[in-house]
């Protein structure tokens, strides 16, 4: 398994864009005034608690005021507040916690407005950026990512990430965290610590610990509201959150950022930043990669996969319904059950991809190929928790119903990325229709499903607009010889002018439409 980094610098933004196997399963874009990016650390002022929601209204700056609710201040609010308000007088040079006093827990159950009043400054971390009309979701229970561990000031406890499986693993993670740990934090242990030596958790460790100093020592200083601490930039951020020994290639089109880049991964893998790779080629990088392809083919409404069969993807403001297709296809050595199972495995992995790619979340509704046999639901569901397993949103997958349905939610922390795939109508009737490249993408959908058909052996006529047509023969090798070596059939394409643009039939020799 070979993954690739491409990242495309613009005027306004950095895309990044994760390959697995030359695939696209990740799609990032990173705003250069994004100002509220999770992980982002600011010095609030409470603007209002309100009673009735148990939460508070706080301005960290947005227009709209982020929202803080009760469950999500923390056990050890009383501590963090008296804390914030030494450390704003100035006089605090020891930012560590091991000799400050701790206050007693809050009420996990308790009212909001006995805990914090109105203009009461507080550190919040940004846990959802602002979606739709939503001002940005917060936290004061805050949390410093690193490679290997989470630290949580104003905390005790050690605990380790549930994705390592070994029980051993755990246990000596554990142990080695716990005897480097200052006293007042906490500590998280990421999946990625598996295996470490305690010098390199340590390293770690030392590094959160400078950023918290650094961080407090801004604060009698900081105005209200304003940004403390900054989360790494998002390419950091994913080499940080993702990066492993199966990368094989980090492309990047910035000279700027690929220095960064390297440096950064100097430091969290040294002796892997030759993988690191300035793009200099006229071609623009994400068309050098096929990624502008695989965007314009996987972001609309319907998602094809091998052997003629599809995904319809609806959006509803509630939830999300992906609908499976096995299209128009016959396995003549199986059964329908025994098709079923095998187009229902290779929806599931499509859909893990697609709810990474678009970051989908909240209520997601899978509408299976009903399967009869209860030993290939459970294999179904098995498979989809094993293709969902690298996801780093939460996520919860309940298990198939009689009616073939499988419900999944997924944690949802930024806006869910929506790509354009239309244009503009040039037939001049006026609206927008589907972009040529996904046409040629359903034209190859169509063949697949005809030469897995009845239909297989039958001449083929491609009747389509004269500019398509030049599109599709023209070149070396040219899409239809591609076609030719694939399918062993020879397709004949005939221009017609009355056809609009993103008009086509296959007729066979009798002149007869098959599609």
């Amino acid at each position: 398994m070979n993954r690739e980094l491409i990242i495309r610098s613009g005027s306004t933004a950095v895309d990044f864009a994760l390959l697995k196997d030359g695939k696209l399963i990740e799609l990032h874009k990173e705003e250069y005034d994004n100002s509220f990016q999770v992980g982002d650390i600011f010095l609030a002022k409470i603007r209002k608690p309100v009673k009735g929601l148990n939460a508070a209204f706080v301005n960290v700056g947005y227009e709209k005021d982020a929202f803080l609710h009760y469950h999500d201040l923390g056990p050890q609010l009383s501590t963090l507040l008296k804390y914030v308000k030494k450390a704003r007088t100035g006089k605090m040079k020891d930012f560590s916690l091991k000799n400050f006093p701790f206050d007693k827990d809050i009420d996990k159950n308790g009212a909001i407005t006995d805990v914090i009043k109105a203009n009461q400054s507080l550190l919040v971390q940004i846990v959802k950026e602002p979606i739709s009309t939503k001002g940005p979701r917060i936290s004061s229970e805050l949390s410093i990512a690193g490679r290997y561990l989470v630290m949580v000031p104003f905390s005790d406890r050690v605990s380790v990430s549930q994705k390592i499986s070994s029980r051993e693993e755990k246990d000596r993670l554990k142990r080695l965290v716990t005897s480097i740990k200052p006293k007042g934090f906490g500590v998280i242990i990421r999946t990625v610590a598996e295996g470490k030596k305690v010098a390199e958790l340590d390293k770690d460790l030392q590094n959160l610990l400078n950023k918290w100093s650094a961080m407090c020592g801004t604060l009698h200083k900081a105005e209200h509201p304003s940004k403390v601490l900054v989360e790494m930039n998002r390419a950091s951020s994913i080499l940080r959150d993702v990066f492993n020994d199966s990368f094989t290639g980090i492309h990047v089109d910035d000279e700027e950022l690929y220095e960064n880049i390297k440096e950064y991964l100097q430091e969290i893998a040294p002796g892997k930043e030759s993988i690191v790779k300035q793009y200099n080629n006229q071609t623009p990088i994400f068309e050098k990669f096929g990624i502008e392809r695989q965007i314009k083919t996987s972001f609309g409404r319907t998602a094809s996969m091998s052997k003629g069969a599809y995904l319809i993807i609806e959006h509803t403001e509630a939830l999300h319904v992906i609908d499976v297709n096995s299209g128009n296809r016959s396995n003549k050595a199986k059964n329908q059950e025994d098709t079923a199972l095998e187009v229902n495995l290779l929806a599931a992995t499509e859909i893990a991809r697609q709810l990474r790619l678009r970051d989908m979340g909240g209520i997601i509704v899978v509408d299976f190929i009903d399967m009869t046999k209860g030993e290939h639901r459970r294999k179904l569901f098995d498979h989809l928790r094993e293709e969902m397993k690298d996801d780093r949103a939460k996520h919860k997958i309940l298990p198939p119903s009689k009616f073939g349905l499988i419900q999944i939610t997924r944690q949802r922390v930024r806006p869910e990325l929506k790509i354009k795939t239309s244009e503009v109508n040039p037939n001049g009737v006026g609206g927008e229709i589907e972009a040529p490249i996904v046409l040629v993408d359903k034209i190859n959908h169509d063949l697949e499903r005809i030469f897995n058909g009845p239909n297989k052996d039958k001449k083929l006529t491609l009747n389509i607009h004269p500019f398509i047509a030049a599109y599709l023969t023209k070149g070396f090798p040219s899409i239809r010889s591609k076609w030719y070596l694939e399918y062993k059939k020879w397709i004949k394409i005939q221009p017609r002018d009355a056809y609009t643009y993103l008009e086509y039939r296959f007729k066979d020799k009798e002149g007869k439409t098959i599609r």
